[in-house]
């Protein structure tokens, strides 16, 4: 009688946004879980995917977090400025806004380069030689997937703050989880349980429901053009590109192990530096171009191209400068402090910073731009953040379950010998 073919097992994903090197499982340890799962019979392999870290003391985790905190907030507060500030405005001029936002992300590209290069050669242990950026050929593909898909998605974010207010942007850009899945589920052809989904259902309608709601008549006329669909349009298009970056990413990370967060800072930031300062270069000429007339390049940097259009415009508000490299080294000093908490405690930690910063910069910008919320729209932010906090009580909860059998496992082998 012919063997019958054992149906593949559904992979769930992790549920954690970030994933650390923790997280990812070494064919070592599939070894080490299927030896001791056939001896006991108790213990499936699925739950050692998390091997037991010891994390660092709590001095190191307030560092951390503090960081974390201080530097994206400010970074936060810094973006929103950059597009909202009318530079040079006078009783008798409005003054002009800053947007130019591909030379805003390869000032912060430079820096979080650097910054990646200072971290690899500083979390390096003595003695042993410093990875390098580019360990083979095979992982520059995917490598450049990831820093275009990073370099596209940064222009549509700061086109899609000229129609939403910055509110609705943080919202819609706390909901990263739903396109990661998109792509999952379509590209990959993976399931997730079944909370994953009801968790997207509650920040999708969070997001309508404030978005459908939006009463801020004030900043409707001042700080936007109030094309709402034409806005969330910009904005999908920025998500799906953040999604296929966290996608391209994990597949690194777990295709190319022992590939470590500060190579992938250093070697995403610096490629993303190459393609925008390319197109920086080239923009003169293709805001000539048909492609250039159909994007209205001409009338959103100029006809001299982006490059030059900000220069020009530094020069007539040097003010502006302390925003573009305050907001620059920011970013690079909250990159450092992400890559660090992945690689020093677990990434249950960091979606709980996370989720509680991105709540800090929605209060942030309410209160140092003027924001007045209505009641339905505060109720769409208790869904998306509800909604968020739910999906992170339940990655802790599985990050210890599986932490918790990982002890077991080590238990029964340290019996067995």
């Amino acid at each position: 009688m012919a063997r019958a073919k054992q149906p593949t097992p559904v992979r769930r994903e992790l549920s954690s946004e970030y994933v650390s090197k923790a997280d990812r499982k070494a064919p070592s340890e599939e070894k080490e879980a299927a030896a001791v799962s056939g001896a006991s019979g108790s213990i499936e392999p699925s739950s050692l995917a998390v091997p037991v870290k010891k994390e660092a003391g709590v001095v190191t985790l307030l560092i951390d977090v503090a960081g974390i905190y201080i530097s994206f907030l400010t970074w936060a507060y810094l973006q929103e400025k950059l597009t909202t500030t009318n530079y040079g405005a006078s009783p008798v001029s409005k003054g002009e806004r800053f947007k130019f936002p591909v030379f805003l992300l390869t000032i912060q590209s430079l820096f979080a380069a650097l910054g990646g290069k200072l971290f690899t050669v500083l979390s390096t242990p003595k003695g042993q030689p410093v990875p390098a950026m580019i360990p083979s050929r095979a992982i520059l593909p995917p490598l450049l997937l990831v820093a275009f898909t990073n370099a596209l998605a940064a222009p549509f974010g700061y086109a899609a703050l000229g129609h939403i207010d910055y509110i609705t942007y943080i919202l819609a850009k706390s909901c990263k989880l739903l396109p990661v899945m998109f792509l999952h589920i379509t590209l990959f052809r993976k399931r997730y349980p079944l909370y994953k989904y009801l968790v997207v259902a509650a920040v999708t309608a969070g997001v309508a429901v404030f978005t459908l709601h939006s009463g801020s008549k004030k900043h409707k006329a001042s700080s936007h053009s109030g094309q709402t669909s034409w806005g969330l349009l910009l904005l999908g298009i920025n998500l799906l590109f953040d999604g296929l970056t966290n996608s391209t990413q994990d597949y690194i990370f777990q295709t190319f192990q022992p590939y470590t967060g500060p190579q992938m800072m250093m070697a995403n930031n610096l490629l993303s530096s190459i393609i925008t300062g390319a197109y920086l270069v080239l923009s003169p000429w293709l805001v000539k171009t048909g492609l250039g007339e159909w994007f209205g390049m001409a009338q959103a940097t100029g006809q001299e191209g982006e490059l030059a259009g900000a220069l020009a415009f530094l020069a007539r508000h040097p003010e502006a400068w302390r925003d573009v490299l305050g907001f620059a080294i920011c970013g690079c000093i909250g990159q450092v402090f992400i890559f660090h908490t992945l690689s020093t405690f677990s990434s249950v930690l960091l979606v709980t910073v996370t989720v509680t910063r991105k709540m800090f910069t929605m209060i942030l910008s309410v209160v140092a731009f003027g924001h007045r919320l209505s009641q339905m729209q505060w109720l769409g932010v208790g869904l998306v953040f509800g909604g968020i906090g739910v999906e992170a009580g339940i990655a802790r909860r599985e990050k210890l379950a599986k932490e918790e059998a990982k002890r077991k496992v080590k238990a029964a082998l340290g019996k067995a010998q």
